[in-house]
This record gives C-alpha cells, structure tokens and sequence, in this order.
C-alpha cells in the first residue's frame, strides 16, 4: 500500500507517470508497505502468464529475495526509479523516506535494489552511475545501509499513516530495533541470487 499523500502524475516524456506528494512527507515515513492486496507471485507462475498479462506484470512488479514477484494493487506501481531517490526499500517489507520529501516532488527508488533481471540505461541525475545492473544490491549496500540508518531513528517521530498495515512481527522488530535490542538488518538480504535458486 502506498502513502495516501501521493498522486499519479505525468513527469515527462520519458519517464511517462510517476508518483509525487500530495504533501510534505518527512524523512522515517513509510512510503510503502506490502499489505494483503499486493500480489506476490512466484517464478513459475510467472512463466505461466500468456503476453497479455506477463508483460504488464514485468513493467510494474520487483523481484524480493526469493525471486518472486511483488505487484503492487495500487499506485505504488507507478514509482519510478532514480539514481538519487528519496525511498528506500527495507528487509521488512516496507521502504521508507530516507529524506524530506516536498509538496509536489516525485516519489522514487533507485531500481538496484528491486532484483531486476536485465541491466538498462538511465538518466545519470548527477551521479557517477547511468546504468542499473542486476546485481547492485552487492555493489551499493553499504550506501543504502547508511541512509536507512540514518531514517529509522525519525519513524517514531512523525506521523505514520501506514503503520495499521504492518504485520504484528515487524511491529516488534521495528521497536526491538527502537529500543537497541536487535539490530537494522543489512538491505543486502533483499537480493535476489538467481544462481543458487
């Protein structure tokens, strides 16, 4: 489920539709979580989609740890990637705000960490990177990791609209974590290793 301080909106020719903020969303809000709508469909169901539906299913889903695929039921599809996003995923099922977000501005992630299948080429944005390879969670970990850490602190510090959605055993993660008693799982155990599957 995506925050409800989003819209769809044209961004440019390129990117087509994107997802901006309807409103301010600061950093530690959770931008998106699965919830029970979502469709998470494995591989060789997937193989099993006729073109009709398989191709509609690889432009909107990403790949979790297990290789299967996450569909998003609602607008959450149309976040679209950037090399400086504002979102993070996590290892708990949700991503989060890993900076203040303005009224208006896009909603994105940087798709190196969504296990897509083929590498592809994207608009650079400033950064030292302009393509998207499969296998970047390995490579950019350590950044991503960095910028979790240092949201999560600010989720107990503003306004949660998604956390009714969470399940009950990443509720207690999260203040496990909270509280100094566990430790922020690495966004590395997101990745999907297509060779040992």
């Amino acid at each position: 489920m995506i925050h409800p301080h989003t819209a769809v909106k044209y961004i440019d020719a390129e990117k087509g539709y994107g997802l901006v903020a309807t409103r301010p969303i600061p950093r530690g809000t959770i931008t998106w979580t699965l919830d029970h709508l979502d469709r998470v469909i494995p591989q060789d169901e997937m193989a099993r989609q006729d073109s009709r539906y398989h191709d509609i299913l690889m432009k909107y889903s990403f790949r979790n740890n297990r290789g299967e695929y996450v569909f998003c039921w609602d607008n959450g599809r149309y976040i679209n990637h950037s090399f400086n996003a504002n979102c993070c995923l996590t290892p708990y099922n949700f991503e989060v705000a890993i900076r203040d977000i303005d009224e208006g501005e896009e909603i994105t992630d940087d798709y190196g960490y969504l296990n897509i299948i083929e590498p592809f080429t994207a608009s650079a944005e400033g950064s030292e990177r302009s393509v998207v390879y499969p296998d970047d969670l390995l490579r950019y970990a350590g950044i991503w990791d960095q910028k979790l850490a240092a949201a999560f602190p600010d989720m107990a510090l503003v306004e949660q609209p998604l956390q009714v959605f969470l399940e009950p055993e990443i509720l207690r993660i999260l203040h496990d974590i909270a509280e100094g008693h566990s430790e922020l799982l690495s966004i590395r155990t997101c990745y999907y290793d297509g060779a040992r599957s």
